[in-house]
């Protein structure tokens, strides 16, 4: 067996693991999966992530944020109540939080003062963020840019980028996580090259689950789940020239220093 694997992001708020989170839990232990980060992604989803972690001490911690999606609510009481949930123990990171240009589910300028007020927090009370990116890269990292001193860590979640950006965020002394987006073959190729690239102490590994099921999976899944994340991690280990051994090795031990998680022996 290798050693423990981390996913550094996966969604088990999602309505799709409502039926049959226990089953899921267990699938992942079963496949080597040591600790799940749930991610925040709104006001209530944040909460949800925290309860959860709450209810699986040990196993699941969760991140706050506010993805840019839903930043059209970030009004009125937002940042009050983001900030409580910052305080619980179990909320390691900040985040989901960036910009998504590709899809604007809400406005751009209000996206990115939501950004900034997230980054402005995690500043603040000294946790890493968890970041968004997408078809933003330019505007996201001047945002990113203007706080990066005071923030204590980085990672840019599902990256999926090009050379270039790649260079820019590990230039930015950030950490960079990489899902099954590695397995698909219409869209993901270019990214068995870029990993070879990131330093083992800034490379993680995540599922995103329920999304980005691995394609090269056949048939492949309808909802992607955390036990897929040994999967992950053997492409991942594929592209780099390196074993499975020593990769789980490298990706858990860089995501438990960000996230200042101590996995339980045995």
């Amino acid at each position: 067996m290798p050693p423990a694997l981390i996913d550094i992001g996966v969604n088990l708020t999602h309505r799709s693991f409502a039926s049959d989170l226990p089953a899921v839990l267990g699938r992942a232990r079963a496949a080597g999966v040591a600790h799940m980060v749930v991610t925040g992604t709104s006001l209530s989803g944040s909460s949800h992530a925290v309860e959860l972690a709450v209810a699986h001490p040990g196993l699941l911690s969760a991140t706050a944020g506010v993805h840019p999606h839903d930043a059209k609510h970030w009004e009125g009481d937002a940042p009050a109540r983001l900030a409580q949930l910052a305080e619980r123990p179990q909320v390691l990171a900040i985040g989901e939080c960036g910009l998504d240009f590709d899809r604007d589910f809400s406005p751009r300028p209000v996206q990115e003062r939501c950004f900034a007020a997230q980054l402005e927090l995690a500043a603040t009370t000294g946790l890493p963020v968890f970041l968004h990116e997408r078809s933003a890269h330019a505007r996201f990292v001047e945002i990113l840019a203007e706080h990066r001193a005071r923030l204590c860590d980085a990672v840019v979640h599902c990256f999926t980028g090009t050379r270039a950006e790649l260079h820019r965020y590990l230039d930015m002394d950030c950490h960079i996580g990489i899902t099954g987006w590695i397995c698909d073959e219409r869209r993901g190729l270019h990214l068995r090259e870029l990993v070879r690239s990131i330093p083992a102490n800034r490379l993680m590994i995540e599922t995103d689950a329920p999304f980005l099921a691995p394609r090269d999976i056949k048939p492949t899944p309808k909802r992607n789940e955390p036990a897929l994340l040994a999967h992950v991690a053997a492409a991942v280990a594929r592209a780099r020239g390196e074993t499975v051994e020593a990769l789980a090795a490298s990706s858990t031990a860089t995501a438990g220093a960000f996230f200042g998680l101590k996995l339980a022996a045995g």
